[in-house]
């Protein structure tokens, strides 16, 4: 028995050692040499101050601003409650409650109609920290923030487009906006 316990042992150690440390660590610096900005979480900074991370939204609900889509993680965009709802489509509460809210929310705040929103202004992301709309819910807002800021919409919507970001590497995804990287474009362009 002692000729197996000492080399499972042994093993053990040096797989613990091997992923625990050495691999970890490696990756860790071959992260911070090769992508730093997002090896340390993509933060965004104004005035030296840290007021974000470009890869989770933020909650923004003044009418001056865009709004994100909404949040899964209950208490606004808790990262640490990241999780989507586990709610699918045939599920009526999904439907009846939290949809049906969402959509009679922008429709009073944006003055649109039924039928004419993306769904993301009204779903959650699978993580519910998605930090990006589409250049169509974004569009959807643009009358709103203009109006806010009693600015020509014409404006607000160049701004708009020069945010959108494209389909990663060409083909993967689809065109998106970072509400926080463009709501603070607008501030710096636009004051409230």
């Amino acid at each position: 028995m002692r000729d197996q316990l000492r080399p499972a042992i042994a093993l053990t150690l040096l797989l613990c050692l091997l992923t625990g440390v050495v691999y970890p660590g490696v990756v860790t610096g071959l992260a911070q040499l090769l992508f730093p900005w997002q090896a340390d979480g993509s933060r965004v900074t104004r005035g030296g101050q840290v007021v974000g991370s470009a890869l989770i939204g933020q909650p923004f609900s003044r009418p001056e601003y865009f709004h994100p889509r909404p949040s899964a993680a209950g208490t606004g965009y808790d990262a640490i409650a990241s999780a989507g709802t586990n709610k699918g489509p045939t599920d009526r509460k999904l439907a009846d409650t939290l949809i049906a809210g969402a959509v009679d929310e922008v429709i009073r705040q944006d003055g649109t109609v039924r039928g004419q929103i993306p769904s993301d202004m009204v779903t959650a992301s699978g993580s519910g920290l998605d930090p990006h709309i589409s250049p169509a819910s974004a569009e959807l807002q643009v009358a709103r923030v203009a109006r806010a800021r009693r600015v020509d919409a014409e404006r607000v919507r160049a701004l708009v487009h020069q945010h959108v970001e494209g389909r990663t590497l060409g083909f993967l995804g689809e065109p998106r906006v970072n509400v926080l990287l463009l709501n603070l474009a607008l501030d710096s362009l636009i004051r409230p």
